[in-house]
């Protein structure tokens, strides 16, 4: 985009029209991204059994600062039931800054397992989820809120005794560039399951990221205080994995 701009006013003067067409289209912005990760983690948890994951996306921007997108990750059946293997999020907002050096971004979004869900004696629950979120940041410091507007994935009446709309999780995030193309990143967010307190939990990431030629690869130590036995999952040769506990997780990933 930025090249057919920089094209378009080196011949503006013969070629006047076409200049306008670019100007216009530099109010809209496409990006996509992918990533391998050697453990997909949401929230700290560990949605692929302790195992890597293929990831990628897209979104369009428009100059006002409102935003669409999709994001997909593969997940593993043992945690979503029944799945296709895969988590697709749809969201949509506005970001913008607001001050100088501040910025807001609120929006929503929805999480779709395909197929996925809980098999009930009364009916089927799906996993999937809507949240609402807000946040803001300073310079390289952001926090941010989201907040459960359906059933919290897939925790109902019909699987757990209450329903769990209202569901949140706050999120707070640092990245700080310490040398060129090297920067340290630290986390803490806390989830609470409305109607569900027992599966409340801290979780915590202290990690660098460095950019190699485009190429952007991570390191990070990720961990929770999620309860063991709630957060302990068995496959089907008889396995378990505490998906909760503390671990490195290895990435590698370019937007394009």
């Amino acid at each position: 985009m930025r090249k057919q701009v920089l094209a378009a006013a080196l011949v503006s003067a013969a070629f006047a029209p076409a200049f306008a067409s670019a100007q216009a289209a530099s109010e809209h912005s496409v990006s996509g991204n992918m990533m391998i990760v050697s453990d997909y983690r949401f929230r700290g948890i560990s949605q692929t059994f302790l195992l890597p994951a293929i990831q990628g996306g897209i979104d369009y921007s428009h100059k006002s600062g409102i935003y669409v997108g999709n994001w997909n990750s593969s997940i593993s059946g043992i945690s979503y039931s029944n799945a296709a293997g895969i988590e697709m999020d749809f969201y949509g907002g506005w970001k913008g800054e607001i001050a100088k050096d501040i910025n807001l971004d609120v929006g929503l979004l929805q999480y779709y397992y395909p197929n996925a869900k809980i098999v009930t004696g009364s009916r089927d629950e799906k996993y999937d989820t809507l949240e609402a979120y807000i946040g803001g940041s300073w310079k390289w410091v952001s926090l941010k809120y989201s907040h459960a507007i359906s059933d919290f994935f897939g925790l109902t009446s019909a699987t757990g005794g209450s329903d769990s709309k209202g569901s949140g999780y706050l999120d707070l995030t640092a990245s700080y560039e310490v040398m060129p193309k090297l920067s340290l990143v630290g986390h803490i967010g806390n989830q609470k399951v409305k109607n569900y307190s027992n599966l409340d939990y801290t979780d915590y990431k202290l990690g660098v990221t460095y950019d190699m030629s485009g190429w952007m690869l991570g390191a990070a130590y990720i961990s929770t205080n999620a309860d063991k036995a709630l957060y302990t999952l068995t496959d089907g040769a008889g396995k378990s994995k505490e998906i909760g506990k503390g671990g490195l997780v290895l990435s590698v990933g370019k937007s394009f």
